[in-house]
């Protein structure tokens, strides 16, 4: 388990080691909640001052957990990108630690590449489905898949899929139009709003990773994201709808033929349904009548 519930503590945790050995003392962040929680976090840990931008939609259970570390937090009405352009902003008077920009940040989440390699008594599955947003995760997976395969560790890449909600998907946009270019597709309020990213910062070396490993993408509509939290739920995992997303995507890729029963398929869940606590329990909660 991740320190603060998701699996950007991964990145958090290089990025702010490396950080502190420059000596940054203070740090700014913008986050629609999970990210914001784990730099809050390691920013704690390692002594530094931290304020995270975060859009005004965010739950306030993310909120709270980023609060709870000491964190100065400031929220930003509008999209997930006005963040982003405020800590730009910002920037010229502290250091911007933006998990989507800083390399260093990548070099944590690879060690997924390197755990999944572990698990599977060094060797790798055929299918790794990610949820995705900006996409550090498919950037970490394809860093470490990578050097595994240079290093003589692999012999051959697992394809990786992308799982995006359809209200909010720039990248299976691009994928479906054959470019490397951003797509404009309609922007909708989603529910796994930790993916929520209309415009990916490295989107086209993402594109690169799905295209490189003969992957492919997957647009999920909110019914299908929320019957994927249900039956995560009923098989004992508590996932946010972020997650759930590449859940959902199972059976898409199923019904594509793009996966097979036999092949050895890996769906990452990157947060717990904790991070999520109000829609779990509007989604969970018994009405009075029905006792």
């Amino acid at each position: 388990f991740n320190p603060t519930g998701s699996f950007k503590d991964r990145g958090a945790a290089v990025m702010v080691s490396y950080l502190r050995q420059l000596d940054v003392d203070s740090i700014l962040e913008d986050s629609s909640g999970n990210g914001g929680a784990a730099i809050a976090a390691a920013g704690a840990a390692a002594g530094l001052k931290v304020k995270i931008l975060a859009p005004g939609y965010t739950p306030s259970p993310k909120v709270a957990q980023i609060r709870a570390f000491g964190a100065q937090v400031q929220l930003v009405p509008g999209p997930r990108e006005a963040c982003e352009e405020e800590a730009i902003r910002q920037s010229e008077h502290i250091f911007y630690a933006g998990h989507n920009w800083h390399p260093f940040f990548l070099q944590g989440t690879k060690s997924l590449a390197y755990e999944l390699w572990e698990d599977f008594d060094f060797d790798v599955p055929d299918n790794i489905i990610v949820p995705t947003g900006a996409g550090s995760n498919v950037l970490g997976f394809h860093i470490g898949l990578k050097e595994l395969l240079a290093s003589g560790q692999i012999k051959k890449l697992p394809r990786i899929f992308v799982a995006q909600p359809l209200n909010c998907s720039p990248i299976d946009a691009s994928v479906t139009a054959g470019t490397d270019n951003l797509v404009e597709r309609e922007i909708k309020p989603t529910i796994a709003e930790g993916t929520a990213i209309r415009r990916p910062v490295r989107l086209r070396e993402v594109l690169h990773a799905v295209r490189e490993t003969n992957g492919q993408t997957v647009a999920l509509t909110e019914e299908q994201i929320t019957d994927a939290v249900r039956r995560l739920a009923a098989a004992g995992l508590y996932a946010e709808p972020t997650s759930a997303t590449a859940a959902a995507a199972v059976d898409v890729l199923v019904q594509r033929g793009a996966i097979q029963s036999t092949e050895r398929t890996v769906v990452l869940l990157t947060g717990t349904g904790l991070k999520s606590t109000p829609f779990m329990t509007g989604l969970f909660e018994q009405p009075e009548t029905s006792r």
